[in-house]
């Protein structure tokens, strides 16, 4: 489904991503394992076409340099300089790192602005699907963004993006800052969007337990380089992997 291969990305001398290749399968979840400042969200802006937003605007302001190297196919088409717009138009959907809603507007508008991309029918059919997945979202649809808990606004941010009708949904981080109770909810909620939707899933985290028992294949980034990758089932059997990231 989608295929990034040898990817490098360079913030003026500092390389944040080192020759990654990353693949992800139609109906798969993929995880994308590592530390602080390990690259994961410099891979998912690549991936999703954000960082040629970045690279422009700084380009233009006459800012930081960014250079970003590598191919990147989706559906077997070429998608390398595409636009952020132009992906998400062909399935291609970020959640990003830390929410990011629109704290002003309510939880129902939040879903609504999502929705740009979809028809009126497969707005109120999401829309529908996304209180089932998300019961608490319902209550709260007319509550402002800004004054739900860490975790309500994490179910709205991925609902959010589930409104734009991905094909392909990657989620940064959706589990940062949040107690185990509500990751288990949302990890529980990734699985369902893959089983009963069939959105192929890529999903980042510090720390890959909660997130394992789900991912079909994993892969593991060190200071922006892809060091290790597998099956949940291999990632579990090496015990430096099991030390360092599931922590056991």
């Amino acid at each position: 489904m989608l295929e990034a291969n040898q990817l490098m990305v360079f913030y003026e001398n500092m390389l944040a991503l080192n020759n990654v290749s990353i693949r992800c399968e139609k109906n798969q979840i993929v995880g994308v394992f590592g530390a602080n400042s390990a690259g994961k969200s410099t891979l998912m802006y690549t991936l999703s076409g954000i960082m040629e937003d970045i690279r422009k605007k700084e380009e233009m302001a006459g800012g930081e340099r960014i250079s970003v190297l590598g191919d990147i196919r989706y559906l077997g088409e070429d998608i390398t300089g595409l636009k952020p717009s132009k992906r998400a138009k062909k399935g291609i959907v970020l959640c990003p790192e830390r929410r990011r809603i629109f704290k002003e507007c309510s939880v129902l508008d939040n879903l609504r602005i999502g929705g740009y991309l979809a028809t009126s029918s497969q707005a109120k059919d999401t829309l529908a699907y996304i209180f089932k997945v998300f019961p608490a979202l319902e209550k709260l649809q007319k509550r402002i963004g800004g004054f739900l808990s860490g975790g309500e606004q994490q179910m709205l941010a991925i609902g959010r993006a589930l409104m734009a009708q991905p094909k392909l949904l990657l989620l940064d981080e959706p589990l940062l800052g949040l107690s185990p109770l509500i990751q288990a909810v949302l990890v529980r909620a990734t699985k369902e969007i893959r089983d009963e939707k069939g959105i192929s899933i890529i999903v980042t985290e510090q720390y890959a337990r909660p997130v394992l028992p789900i991912v079909d294949y994993a892969f593991i980034l060190e200071n922006g380089t892809a060091v290790l990758e597998g099956t949940r089932d291999e990632l579990m059997d090496n015990p430096d992997v099991r030390s360092a990231y599931f922590g056991i």
